[in-house]
């Protein structure tokens, strides 16, 4: 399979403040390497222009799919998937390009991002608590249940990423009671990044801030207890052990015999 990154963004010229390009640069993901790039004049920026530069290279390569990671232009891309058949996918997950980016242009990947907003009311489950599963045991364990939303990346997968398999995966599960579906099926339509604990005062409360999709931020909970403020402090600290690795499970009760949703995490550069 060929996956490209892109990016397609403004760059303002150090040298001539008046002078504002927007440049496109590729790379492909499976060895981080630049494929292509080109630059043009701000009034030239279109899908037109994009759609040009791209049209002789895909028809050449033919990428299996395209990723984007700013939203700025994800809608330009979306038309060179209307135009040109490529798959484009909206995702932060694009770490090659990223590292390219930030040695050749250090400020060009840093994203504006709107304060948390609180979930609806409405997807609210019974409860939630704190758990951990060992790497080694995780992904077997999971892969292979009949869940219905499942998002298991290989490229997340623990081994791959060197995790010794005594590692604690530490995360986070909801049990959504009769909402169990619904919140599974809200969760996947905004695609989990990660999950974080956030202290608000010196009072031990705090909250867990979902980060998703491009750089969507939600408050997914707030309490107002020490012990589990310092429980989310043992979260946090697993997270550091784990590379930043873990998850979201979302499961109807605490009986354990049915999963609804399962999502592995971990922190992106926005």
């Amino acid at each position: 399979m060929i996956v490209w990154q892109a990016d397609f963004y403004k760059h303002l010229s150090q040298e001539n403040k008046q002078n504002t390009t927007w440049n496109l640069i590729i790379c492909n993901e499976q060895k981080g390497e630049i494929v292509y790039q080109s630059s043009c004049q701000q009034s030239e920026a279109n899908s037109s222009w994009l759609i040009g530069q791209l049209e002789p290279f895909i028809k050449e390569y033919s990428p299996d799919i395209i990723k984007v990671f700013r939203p700025q232009c994800l809608s330009l891309f979306q038309l060179v998937e209307e135009k040109l058949g490529v798959k484009i996918e909206g995702t932060r997950r694009t770490p090659q390009l990223k590292q390219i980016l930030k040695e050749k242009y250090p400020n060009s990947i840093k994203l504006e991002q709107a304060p948390p907003q609180p979930i609806p009311e409405s997807l609210w489950g019974d409860k939630w608590r704190f758990a951990a599963f060992k790497a080694g045991d995780f992904f077997d364990y999971f892969s292979d249940r009949p869940i219905p939303i499942k998002d298991l990346s290989e490229e997340l997968n623990p081994i791959n990423l060197g995790i010794a398999s005594d590692i604690n995966i530490p995360g986070v599960v909801i049990y959504g009671g009769r909402q169990s579906m619904y919140l599974a099926r809200w969760f996947a339509e905004n695609q989990p990044v990660s999950l974080n604990y956030i202290p608000t005062d010196i009072n031990q409360s705090g909250g867990l801030i979902l980060e998703s999709g491009l750089v969507d931020r939600w408050i997914l909970l707030t309490f107002e207890d020490s012990e589990m403020a310092e429980s989310a402090q043992q979260y946090e600290q697993q997270k550091e052990e784990s590379q930043g690795l873990h998850f979201l499970l979302i499961q109807p009760d605490d009986s354990g015999m049915t999963q609804t949703g399962i999502w592995l995490l971990k922190q992106e550069e926005i």
